[in-house]
Order: structure tokens, then C-alpha cells, then sequence
């Protein structure tokens, strides 16, 4: 029953793993390139916005925790079930992958409208709870409050982009990112300056935004070219596949939802020992962390699909190609993007704002959170076969290990042991080394090392 998988080359059975990873990763970086000029694009400008531009870059950092969580719902509902889709059809079953594509979107669509009901009632209390002050509130409150309006378009455009590339076409997942951006880019502009609407033209020009991207998406995924097209009646919520994908999604949940509690963390925690200036100083660091670590995901979310066919179809050593790949290139690339931060700190603060008291104070702070960047890579690759595979339990708990059990407590503890606000800084790289090696080497041993043993032992927990 493999026979659709085969006749098309917009599956995985055939040539190179890498060649495959690198045909679908290419694009998706490039895709994930631009789709982080949505957010990053806003931040230059508005850190660039004169006097106000440090208060306003401030006032942004708080609503990333709120950005966060909808992209954890995005992940749970949308990305959960990516993988599932991409083994199903990997096995011959089109019936069961068009099923789990229907239900991600009614998911999608569902908890967006909640969370943007949610946003709106509960968005004072929760920017103070995130270490607002007064003054960073106005701006906070002047972003998300036009921010929250596009939620639903936003959750559609990520998350059922993933179904775009699990069909083998990456290229089109890229333009659905791609012309999004570059309305955004064209708006922003005219909206922040031309207009004089400040942080508020920056969350329109996303919305609109957002919303091109997802149309985008729908008519690709509803037209007659997708390999398992998306059909009304078929978006529907089902109890058991709805398991299916939480079972899997809650990995991507999970994450980001804990990266969502580190920032939470690490903004009250910087307001009571530091204020708004060092809350600015972790929005800055955040979005050059952000940027480095565009290429390595780029490769990663290339990966998984190819990885999820070749296990879908019991090909083993393909499987084990895939995640030797991302190990050796993930390493490579995060040991240079660790150097350039250590070199040239100077020159990527300047990109997101010219203010010196920030700058100064920021530079030190800069180099401590990226000391130890390599050891991302190892938490990329051991987290994405964990996730490729379908088995929840470990990536999960890697998860956890990383955020909610290491960076949570250093940063709340490091500043009291008298490093003051530089401990919330060192809170990461600590962690990077910790959980990164450990979720690797977990891994090596459980995965790479027993494939077949362990696809048994899988089969036998469904």
C-alpha cells in the first residue's frame, strides 16, 4: 500500500538523507528567515524610534510570553501533528494523514478564538505579572492589544504550514512565509512612521501580515496540487485523533510553554534587581539569539518530515542518517555563531538599538548569555529524532530538564548569590550545557545506538 509514496518524488524513499534534509531545509530556513523579520523587523524600527525607542523596545519584550503561548498552542494543535501526518503517509495510509490534517486545522481554529477572548480580558494583570512598570505597560499594552486581533490568522499560517512541507513542498511553505514578510516589511515603515502610529503600526502591519500568510496557505492546502488535499468536510474535531496529535503536540507545547515560564522568569526577576533597562537588554539578547538560531532550526524542521517518513517505512539507517546529519551540522554552526556574538557583540546590539546606555550595559550581558551556544545543537538534535519518531515521553522531559528545571531555578537563585542581574544571564548557557548534553547523549544510547529495538518497543506502547 505504498503505492502513492513512491510514485511521486515529493516523497522520501529515494537518494541521500542529506540531500533530502538539505532540499527541504533550505527553504524552510529561508522561509523561517523571513518569517522572523515579522517580529524582529518591528523591533528594529521601534528601538530606532528616538527617545521613547529603549521604553518602547522594553514595553515589547513583555508581551513575548503572551506571543509565546499562542505559539505553544500553534505547536500542541498545528506542528503535533506534523510528524503523525508524515508516518501515516509514509506507511500508505493518505485516509488517516487527511483526517489528522482536518483536525489540526479545527484545533487551530478553535483555540485561537479562545485565546484571543482570553488576551483581551486579562491583559492588564498579566503584562504586571510579566514585570511590567507603569511606563513599559503603555507600550506593552499599545502592541498586544492590536496584536491579539490577528491570533487566529497567525496560528493557521505556522501551523498548518507544516502540512505544506510534510507533502514535499517546501518551496511553497517558504512563499507562504515569504510574501507575509514582505507585506510586513512594506508596512511597517509607513505604519510606525509615515502614520505616526508607533508600536501600534508595528502589531498592524503584523496582523495584515499574518493574515496574507495564512490565506496563502488554505488555497494551497484546498487546491488540487497538495499530495493529500484539505477538504471542508474533513475538518472536524475526533476525540482519538485529537489524543494523537496532544500526545505528540504537547512536546512542542511544552516547549515552548517553558520558554514562555523562562521569560516570564527572567523579565520580573531583571525589573526587581535592575529595572527596565536590563528587561530592554534581554529583549536585544532574545532577538540575536533569535537570529542565530534561524539556520540550525532551519535544518532541524528539515529534518523531521524526512526522519518521520523513513521510520514510518521501518528504513532504519535512513532514520540514523538523518540525525547523524543534524548533530555534525548543528555543532559546526553554533560553534561559529558562538564566535561571531563573542567577537562582534557590539556590532549585533547596534542592529536593535543606538541608545549607549543600553548598549553599554548590554554588552557584557550579551557575551555571558550566548557562552556556550554549541551546546544548543545537542538539545536540537536530540530533541528533534525524540519528536520525529513520535516518542513524546522523552522529548518532553528534556524539555522540562533544560528550562523548568535548571534555567528557572538558576534565575531566580544566581542573583541572590551576588551576581545580581549578570546571574539571570548565566542562567541560560548553564543550562545549555546541562540539559543539551544530557538530552543528546539520552538519546545516542536509546536511539541511534538500538533503532530496531526501539521502533518495537514503540509499536508495542501504541
Amino acid at each position: 500500500m505504498r503505492k502513492n509514496a513512491k510514485q511521486t518524488h515529493h516523497d522520501f524513499f529515494q537518494g541521500p538523507v542529506w540531500k533530502l534534509i538539505i532540499a527541504q531545509a533550505v527553504p524552510l530556513t529561508v522561509a523561517q528567515l523571513v518569517h522572523l523579520l515579522y517580529n524582529v523587523v518591528d523591533r528594529i524600527y521601534i528601538g530606532h524610534m528616538g527617545d521613547e525607542g529603549t521604553m518602547a523596545l522594553t514595553g515589547i519584550g513583555l508581551t513575548f510570553p503572551i506571543v509565546t503561548l499562542i505559539m505553544a498552542f500553534t505547536g500542541l494543535f498545528g506542528n503535533g501533528g506534523v510528524p503523525l501526518f508524515a508516518i501515516a503517509r509514509g506507511a500508505g495510509d493518505d485516509e488517516k494523514a487527511g483526517k489528522i490534517q482536518g483536525n489540526s486545522l479545527a484545533l487551530l481554529l478553535a483555540s485561537g478564538a479562545l485565546l484571543t477572548c482570553l488576551g483581551y480580558v486579562f491583559c492588564r494583570p498579566i503584562l504586571f505579572a510579566f514585570g511590567a512598570s507603569e511606563e513599559s505597560y503603555a507600550y506593552a499594552q499599545a502592541y498586544l492589544g492590536v496584536y491579539l486581533a490577528g491570533t487566529v490568522c497567525s496560528m493557521i499560517a505556522t501551523g498548518m504550514n507544516g502540512y505544506v512541507n510534510a507533502q514535499g513542498f517546501p518551496r511553497v511553505g517558504m512563499l507562504s512565509v515569504v510574501i507575509g514578510a514582505a507585506v510586513n516589511i512594506l508596512l511597517d515603515p509607513l505604519f510606525i512612521f509615515a502614520l505616526g502610529m508607533g508600536v501600534r503600526g508595528a502589531a498592524l502591519a503584523t496582523v495584515i501580515s499574518q493574515a496574507v500568510s495564512a490565506l496563502w496557505v488554505l488555497r494551497f492546502l484546498f487546491g488540487k496540487k497538495a499530495m493529500v488535499p484539505l477538504k471542508t468536510s474533513l475538518i472536524a474535531i475526533h476525540g482519538k485523533i485529537t489524543r494523537e496529535i496532544i500526545r505528540l503536540g504537547i512536546v512542542n507545547f511544552i516547549m515552548q510553554g517553558t520558554t514562555g515560564l523562562v521569560q516570564i522568569t527572567c523579565n520580573a526577576t531583571l525589573q526587581q534587581y535592575g529595572g527596565d533597562l536590563y528587561v530592554g537588554i534581554m529583549t536585544v539578547a532574545n532577538s540575536i539569539r533569535e537570529i542565530f538560531s534561524l539556520p540550525v532550526n532551519g535544518i532541524i524542521n528539515g529534518a523531521l518530515p524526512v526522519i518521520s517518513f523513513n521510520y514510518g517505512a521501518r528504513q532504519y539507517d535512513r532514520v540514523k542518517g538523518g540525525i547523524r546529519f543534524n548533530a555534525v551540522v548543528g555543532t559546526a554552526y553554533t560553534a561559529l555563531a558562538w564566535l561571531l556574538v563573542i567577537l562582534l557583540p557590539r556590532f549585533w546590539f547596534g542592529i536593535f538599538s543606538d541608545d549607549p546606555a543600553l548598549m553599554e550595559a548590554g554588552i557584557g550581558m550579551l557575551r555571558a548569555y550566548f557562552f556556550g551556544f554549541v551546546f544548543m545543537s545537542f538539545q536540537f538534535a536530540g530533541q528533534a529524532a525524540f519528536q520525529a519518531l513520535g516518542d513524546a515521553r522523552h522529548a518532553i522531559f528534556f524539555s522540562l530538564l533544560r528550562k523548568a528545571v535548571i534555567v528557572v531555578p538558576l534565575t531566580l537563585l544566581l542573583p541572590r548569590l551576588g551576581l545580581g542581574v549578570k546571574g539571570v544571564f548565566w542562567a541560560e548557557p548553564i543550562s545549555n550545557i546541562l540539559g543539551g548534553t544530557a538530552c543528546y547523549l539520552t538519546m545516542k544510547e536509546t536511539v541511534y545506538r538500538h533503532m530496531e529495538e526501539y521502533a518495537r518497543r514503540m509499536d508495542r506502547r501504541e
